[in-house]
């Protein structure tokens, strides 16, 4: 203790003596050093304290970036990231979309980190990431300029013009979500999508308390993606209902074939097609058929 400290000093040094985590100590030596004395008798320990100050935050900076490399996420074939500000609901409605749990909270600033789940959607699984409010240190926005869709997440009209600048580099389409509809009676619910729709945007007034919107929400995520979906079939069989293999707009038969199993298209001898790209049911067409959304299909193998 140097002497002559001042009051707030003494305070500061006391705080870095029960301080449990480094950042905690790291804002006590900022305390320390910010009211320590200037005279020349307290030299060596300014000079300590800044020695032991640098290497603290070294330290603690190599420990986030270390945790962040950990928590990469690998984007899945079709993803969705809920973004807003604080308090505006995208973890409710993560629970409510998908099988996560995150952590739910009426205080702001709850979401800490990114959290995945997964929404089962006619078939198609769909990766949704509720990201930290966009005022955190977290928020990640290199998983925003590179996700397909993004959910913006919203309680008055007026912060999609905040959001929409955080966001100016994506290319990603965008559902506006208009949450906790259930605050509102229906006159005023009419009045904000009138006025949403006069701005041009695509948008869904949800409630995660009374349902409202949900299913609609779905909706508008899974066409939000540029996919075909194509259902197989085998011989004496109903088609495979419930997982199609999904496809980029303009793809053949070939190329659902090499979806379903590398290699297996060399072995198919041609397909019989029902649906919107085909002429009349069970169609007879080679692998060079352009497939077409809900298309079913029988590969015969020699």
């Amino acid at each position: 203790m140097p002497i002559n400290a001042h009051p707030e000093y003494l305070k500061a040094e006391q705080e870095y003596h029960r301080a449990t985590t480094d950042k905690e100590k790291l804002k006590a030596l900022e305390e320390m050093l910010r009211y320590m004395p200037k005279h020349k008798s307290a030299e060596a320990l300014r000079k300590n304290l800044k020695t032991r100050y640098k290497k603290l935050k070294e330290e603690l900076f190599k420990k986030t970036k270390k945790q962040k490399a950990k928590k990469g996420i690998k984007k899945a074939e079709m993803q969705a990231v809920l973004i807003g500000l604080t308090n505006s609901g995208k973890s409710s409605l993560l629970k409510v979309l998908t099988n996560a749990q995150p952590k739910i909270a009426s205080y702001g600033f709850s979401t800490s980190e990114p959290i995945i789940g997964m929404l089962h959607h006619q078939g198609c699984n769909i990766q949704m990431i509720d990201m930290p409010p966009i005022a955190s240190e977290n928020f990640d926005k290199g998983i925003i300029n590179n996700t397909d869709t993004l959910l913006i997440v919203i309680e008055k009209i007026d912060e999609i013009k905040s959001v929409l600048e955080a966001i100016r580099k994506t290319d990603a389409k965008k559902i506006i979500v208009f949450n906790k509809a259930d605050n509102y009676d229906n006159e005023t619910k009419r009045k904000i999508s009138e006025t949403l729709k006069s701005k041009r945007y695509n948008f869904v007034l949800t409630s995660t308390f009374t349902q409202e919107g949900i299913e609609e929400l779905k909706e508008k995520i899974l066409n939000s993606f540029d996919i075909i979906r194509v259902y197989t079939t085998h011989k004496g069989k109903e088609k495979n209902k419930d997982i199609p293999v999904i496809l980029h707009p303009h793809s053949t038969l070939g190329d659902v074939a090499e979806k379903i199993l590398h290699g297996y298209s060399k072995k198919v001898k041609y397909a019989k097609v029902t649906g919107p790209s085909s002429k009349f049911p069970n169609q007879k067409v080679g692998l060079k058929h352009v497939v077409k959304d809900k298309d079913i299909v029988e590969f015969v193998t020699e």
